[in-house]
């Protein structure tokens, strides 16, 4: 409830309960790819795997190329892997395992989507963790949130959080359903021009 996705112990903190998870199958299965940040790829070693083929496309960004090609985004399912990389060479070990692209250091973040446009991605579902939502949102460049929150509060401020700092764009965002999920809300919000909000 406070805004984290974690807390800073060794063991994932699991937010979700089974309603919010099979809402959550639905929901990457009715996508082309879904983004995690490397980090998230690092603590949370998720599987990402919809339904016997592997289902949508599964893409990471990393500026420092620590991947481990034994991670369960790798190994698991038979769907198309794509490493954005700052630096491909310090992700070379991973050719084999997916499609490593350069995408500069900073990312050019309206770059990478027309890619992942270009690779036949209309709808992609960005999963976390906070530097991804961060600078996807900061940049304007996110049509639609889904917020569910966990009746649970974390307090600890070397957890991460949703969103780090940063100058998001202005204006009111557009709710446009509330749910109840097992014990959880579910909030979407629409943002850019189909929420008004600009940016």
């Amino acid at each position: 409830m406070d805004g984290y996705l974690d807390d800073a112990s060794p063991q994932r903190l699991v937010l979700s309960d089974d309603a919010d998870w099979a809402r959550v199958a639905r929901l990457r299965a009715s996508v082309d790819a879904i983004m995690v940040g490397a980090q998230t790829i690092r603590a949370d070693n998720p599987r990402l795997v919809v339904g016997a083929k592997g289902g949508p496309k599964k893409v990471t960004v990393t500026a420092s190329g620590d991947l481990d090609p034994d991670a369960r985004f790798f190994t698991l399912g038979a769907t198309e892997k794509l490493v954005y990389a700052a630096d491909p060479a310090k992700v070379a070990a991973l050719a084999e395992l997916a499609t490593v692209v350069p995408a500069g250091d900073p990312v050019d973040w309206p770059w990478l989507l027309d890619d992942l446009f270009e690779r036949g991605v209309r709808r992609l579902m960005v999963e976390g963790g906070g530097t991804l939502h961060t600078q996807l949102l900061t940049a304007g460049l996110v049509d639609e949130i889904q917020l569910a929150v966990a009746p649970l509060f974390v307090g600890d401020a070397n957890a991460p959080r949703f969103v780090g700092p940063g100058a998001f764009p202005k204006g009111r965002m557009q709710l446009v359903d509330v749910a109840k999920v097992g014990d959880m809300a579910v909030l979407r919000y629409l943002l850019g021009s189909e929420g008004g909000s600009g940016g």
